[in-house]
Protein backbone atom coordinates (compact mmCIF):
# COMPACT_ATOMS: atom_id res chain seq x y z
CA UNK A 1 0.00 0.00 0.00
CA UNK A 2 0.82 3.27 -1.03
CA UNK A 3 2.05 5.84 2.05
CA UNK A 4 0.39 9.31 2.51
CA UNK A 5 1.32 11.56 5.06
CA UNK A 6 -1.27 12.89 7.93
CA UNK A 7 -0.50 16.12 9.59
CA UNK A 8 -3.00 16.66 12.58
CA UNK A 9 -4.19 18.22 15.87
CA UNK A 10 -6.66 16.62 17.67
CA UNK A 11 -8.41 19.89 18.18
CA UNK A 12 -9.66 19.59 14.61
CA UNK A 13 -12.67 17.64 14.69
CA UNK A 14 -12.57 17.32 10.81
CA UNK A 15 -9.37 15.21 11.26
CA UNK A 16 -10.79 12.84 13.46
CA UNK A 17 -13.65 12.36 11.25
CA UNK A 18 -10.89 11.99 8.27
CA UNK A 19 -8.85 9.64 10.67
CA UNK A 20 -12.35 7.46 10.68
CA UNK A 21 -12.11 6.77 7.12
CA UNK A 22 -8.46 5.76 7.04
CA UNK A 23 -9.66 1.97 6.64
CA UNK A 24 -11.20 2.42 3.28
CA UNK A 25 -8.19 4.40 1.89
CA UNK A 26 -5.32 1.81 -0.09
CA UNK A 27 -2.66 3.45 1.18
CA UNK A 28 -0.53 3.54 4.47
CA UNK A 29 -0.76 6.90 7.16
CA UNK A 30 2.56 8.09 8.53
CA UNK A 31 1.33 10.01 11.41
CA UNK A 32 2.74 14.27 12.35
CA UNK A 33 1.38 16.02 14.83
CA UNK A 34 1.49 19.76 15.07
CA UNK A 35 0.29 22.14 17.19
CA UNK A 36 -2.30 24.21 15.34
CA UNK A 37 -2.12 27.37 16.82
CA UNK A 38 1.67 27.66 16.09
CA UNK A 39 1.17 26.98 12.58
CA UNK A 40 -1.22 29.15 11.54
CA UNK A 41 0.42 32.24 13.58
CA UNK A 42 3.64 30.82 11.43
CA UNK A 43 1.54 31.29 7.93
CA UNK A 44 -0.91 33.81 8.94
CA UNK A 45 -4.00 32.00 9.10
CA UNK A 46 -6.67 32.15 11.21
CA UNK A 47 -9.75 30.04 13.15
CA UNK A 48 -12.31 31.27 10.83
CA UNK A 49 -14.75 28.96 12.88
CA UNK A 50 -13.61 30.66 16.04
CA UNK A 51 -13.98 34.07 15.37
CA UNK A 52 -17.34 34.16 13.26
CA UNK A 53 -20.27 33.21 15.01
CA UNK A 54 -21.82 32.75 11.45
CA UNK A 55 -19.38 29.97 10.04
CA UNK A 56 -19.23 28.54 13.71
CA UNK A 57 -22.80 28.09 13.75
CA UNK A 58 -22.47 26.53 10.02
CA UNK A 59 -19.40 23.90 11.07
CA UNK A 60 -22.01 22.86 13.73
CA UNK A 61 -24.33 21.18 11.60
CA UNK A 62 -22.03 20.53 8.46
CA UNK A 63 -20.14 18.00 11.52
CA UNK A 64 -23.65 16.35 11.95
CA UNK A 65 -23.88 15.47 8.30
CA UNK A 66 -20.36 14.16 8.07
CA UNK A 67 -21.05 11.76 11.08
CA UNK A 68 -24.67 10.76 9.52
CA UNK A 69 -22.30 10.13 6.05
CA UNK A 70 -19.76 8.23 7.60
CA UNK A 71 -21.63 6.65 10.68
CA UNK A 72 -18.99 7.64 13.58
CA UNK A 73 -19.75 8.84 16.47
CA UNK A 74 -18.49 12.03 17.94
CA UNK A 75 -19.44 14.06 20.72
CA UNK A 76 -17.50 17.00 22.53
CA UNK A 77 -15.34 16.86 25.10
CA UNK A 78 -16.75 18.42 28.16
CA UNK A 79 -13.43 19.41 29.28
CA UNK A 80 -12.40 20.23 25.80
CA UNK A 81 -11.27 23.61 26.42
CA UNK A 82 -9.58 22.98 29.71
CA UNK A 83 -7.24 20.02 27.87
CA UNK A 84 -3.74 20.46 27.22
CA UNK A 85 -3.95 19.72 23.42
CA UNK A 86 -0.37 20.35 23.09
CA UNK A 87 0.17 17.24 25.42
CA UNK A 88 -1.60 15.00 23.52
CA UNK A 89 0.10 15.46 20.55
CA UNK A 90 3.51 14.89 22.47
CA UNK A 91 2.31 11.68 23.98
CA UNK A 92 1.82 10.74 20.16
CA UNK A 93 5.31 11.79 19.18
CA UNK A 94 5.98 9.87 22.46
CA UNK A 95 4.71 6.80 21.49
CA UNK A 96 7.13 5.91 18.19
CA UNK A 97 8.29 7.03 14.66
CA UNK A 98 5.97 8.75 12.20
CA UNK A 99 5.70 5.82 10.06
CA UNK A 100 5.29 3.00 13.26
CA UNK A 101 2.73 1.15 14.46
CA UNK A 102 2.91 2.79 17.98
CA UNK A 103 2.05 6.05 17.21
CA UNK A 104 -0.59 5.30 15.11
CA UNK A 105 -2.26 3.20 17.59
CA UNK A 106 -1.32 6.22 19.86
CA UNK A 107 -3.54 8.76 17.55
CA UNK A 108 -6.35 6.72 17.17
CA UNK A 109 -6.65 6.02 20.66
CA UNK A 110 -6.58 9.57 21.56
CA UNK A 111 -8.93 10.91 18.42
CA UNK A 112 -11.31 8.20 20.43
CA UNK A 113 -10.93 9.64 23.77
CA UNK A 114 -11.33 13.32 23.13
CA UNK A 115 -13.97 12.90 20.04
CA UNK A 116 -15.66 9.72 21.25
CA UNK A 117 -15.51 8.40 24.72
CA UNK A 118 -15.14 11.30 26.16
CA UNK A 119 -12.23 10.08 28.31
CA UNK A 120 -10.13 12.00 31.05
CA UNK A 121 -6.84 13.57 29.38
CA UNK A 122 -6.33 15.74 32.38
CA UNK A 123 -3.09 14.86 33.15
CA UNK A 124 -0.01 12.90 31.62
CA UNK A 125 -1.25 9.94 33.88
CA UNK A 126 -4.56 9.94 32.24
CA UNK A 127 -2.87 10.29 28.59
CA UNK A 128 -0.93 7.02 29.95
CA UNK A 129 -3.82 5.32 31.09
CA UNK A 130 -5.43 6.10 27.45
CA UNK A 131 -2.33 4.39 25.82
CA UNK A 132 -2.13 2.14 28.15
CA UNK A 133 -5.91 0.62 27.29
CA UNK A 134 -4.95 0.61 23.59
CA UNK A 135 -2.21 -2.34 24.15
CA UNK A 136 1.19 0.37 24.27
CA UNK A 137 3.03 1.06 27.12
CA UNK A 138 1.55 3.95 28.77
CA UNK A 139 3.85 3.86 31.58
CA UNK A 140 7.27 4.13 29.18
CA UNK A 141 5.86 6.84 26.91
CA UNK A 142 4.48 8.95 30.44
CA UNK A 143 7.42 10.13 31.15
CA UNK A 144 8.30 11.65 27.70
CA UNK A 145 4.88 13.50 27.22
CA UNK A 146 5.63 16.49 29.10
CA UNK A 147 9.22 16.66 29.19
CA UNK A 148 10.52 19.68 27.23
CA UNK A 149 12.69 17.56 24.86
CA UNK A 150 9.15 16.56 23.38
CA UNK A 151 8.06 19.51 23.61
CA UNK A 152 10.73 21.36 21.21
CA UNK A 153 10.02 18.26 18.97
CA UNK A 154 6.55 19.26 18.49
CA UNK A 155 7.48 22.89 17.97
CA UNK A 156 9.78 21.28 15.23
CA UNK A 157 6.70 18.98 13.96
CA UNK A 158 5.04 22.46 13.93
CA UNK A 159 7.90 24.70 11.91
CA UNK A 160 8.04 20.99 9.07
CA UNK A 161 4.80 21.49 8.48
CA UNK A 162 4.46 25.26 7.77
CA UNK A 163 7.44 24.78 5.44
CA UNK A 164 5.42 21.85 4.03
CA UNK A 165 2.51 24.64 3.45
CA UNK A 166 0.21 23.20 5.92
CA UNK A 167 -2.17 25.52 6.74
CA UNK A 168 -4.88 23.79 9.24
CA UNK A 169 -6.07 20.25 9.96
CA UNK A 170 -6.22 17.56 8.51
CA UNK A 171 -3.72 17.81 5.51
CA UNK A 172 -2.59 15.20 3.16
CA UNK A 173 0.36 14.78 1.41
CA UNK A 174 0.96 12.22 -0.96
CA UNK A 175 4.91 12.86 -2.39
CA UNK A 176 4.23 16.57 -3.26
CA UNK A 177 0.25 16.64 -3.73
CA UNK A 178 -1.33 18.51 -1.13
CA UNK A 179 -5.03 17.60 0.02
CA UNK A 180 -6.42 19.69 2.94
CA UNK A 181 -9.73 18.79 4.64
CA UNK A 182 -12.11 16.05 5.19
CA UNK A 183 -14.03 16.67 2.54
CA UNK A 184 -10.87 15.86 -0.13
CA UNK A 185 -10.57 12.57 0.89
CA UNK A 186 -11.43 11.48 -2.56
CA UNK A 187 -9.00 13.37 -3.61
CA UNK A 188 -6.64 11.49 -1.67
CA UNK A 189 -8.11 7.93 -2.18
CA UNK A 190 -8.14 8.67 -6.24
CA UNK A 191 -4.18 9.69 -5.96
CA UNK A 192 -3.57 6.55 -3.40
CA UNK A 193 -5.43 4.15 -6.17
CA UNK A 194 -3.25 5.92 -9.07
CA UNK A 195 0.01 6.23 -6.94
CA UNK A 196 3.19 3.89 -8.25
Amino acid sequence: MNPFDFFFDYRSPYAYLAHSQFATLAGTARFYPFDIRDVMQRVGNVPTSVVCQVKNQYVRADLQRWVGHYGVPLVRHPRALEIDARRLLRATLAAGPADGAARATAAGALFHALWRDAAALDSASDVAKVLTDAGLNGHAIERWIDNPATDAALDTCSELAAERGVFGAPTFFVGSDMYFGNDRLDFLRQRLNTAP
